[in-house]
Formats: structure tokens, sequence, C-alpha cells
């Protein structure tokens, strides 16, 4: 039997350690067909979203995905994130958190059926940056595959 993948385990513990600190915690998102968000947010195929308590209603971290309600522009709309598309959870307020590589959906499933061991998000900590350190004061979570994203506060 293979053993749960521990992403799920550790959005929900970055969130927890968010909310516990009066810190807002954002969600780093590739978007594809399975992610339901507002396709006039998304910027260069990811969205980046608020899920603190007072920006969302009903949220539901599962291990497959992420449920929640939010508004934009004024207009309620339900949310679906798989967990796979996560590339990060972090602070706000610190940049602080932690950064994933994109898995492919099924890729477990994959690799499973080959009498193969499935292979973990690769983790990484967010580095802890001052405001005026490295640039500009939006942290940045590293990218699978280089470069780095331009991440959008949603307010």
């Amino acid at each position: 039997m293979a053993a749960t993948s521990t992403k799920p385990y550790l959005l929900r513990a970055i969130y927890e350690w968010c909310t516990d600190n009066g810190f807002t915690p954002y969600l780093a998102v590739a978007v594809d067909g399975r992610t339901v968000v507002p396709m006039e947010h998304v910027k260069n195929g990811e969205i980046v979203l608020n899920i603190s308590f007072t920006a969302t209603k009903g949220l539901k971290m599962e291990n497959d995905y992420i449920y929640f309600n939010a508004r934009f522009s004024g207009h309620a709309r339900d949310l679906i994130v798989p967990v796979d598309n996560v590339l990060a959870i972090y602070a706000r307020e610190n940049g602080q958190g932690m950064a994933f590589e994109q898995t492919k959906p099924g890729e477990a499933e994959v690799a499973q059926d080959q009498d193969a061991p499935a292979a973990e998000p690769a983790l990484s900590a967010v580095p802890d940056r001052k405001p005026g350190e490295g640039g500009d004061d939006t942290p940045q979570p590293p990218r699978p595959g280089g470069g780095r994203p331009t991440l959008t506060r949603i307010k």
C-alpha cells in the first residue's frame, strides 16, 4: 500500500501556522483544466489566492482538492484547486512558507501501476526576505525549472 502524499498535510500545517500568528495565508496556484478559478485574474497560467478566514467562506483543505468560496470584484465565486497544482503557500506579511514542485495529474497512479514507488513532491522553504532585499518587497517562491514567478497581491 502506497503512503499518502505529505503535500496536503503540509499545506494545512502552514495555513494553521499563518492564522495562529496573525498572518495572511496566500496560495500560488498553477491553473489548468481541473482548476476552477476566475480566469480573468489568471496571469501566465498562475493565480495567487488569499485564503485567510476573512477572505474565504467554507474553506475545505482535503487531500486531493481545496474548496472555498471567495469574492472577486464583488461577485461570490466557488473555487476548486487541485492540491497537485499548488506551487506555494506563504504568509503575505513576511514571505515565509513553503514552495512545491508541480506534479502532473495521475503521476502517482502511473508510478504505482509500474510497481515503482510514487514520487513525492519536492519541497523547499521560501526564503525569509526583509523589505528592500532582492529587488522588490513581494516574496517570490522558487519555481520548478528555474525562473521566478511574479506574484500579484490580491486585496
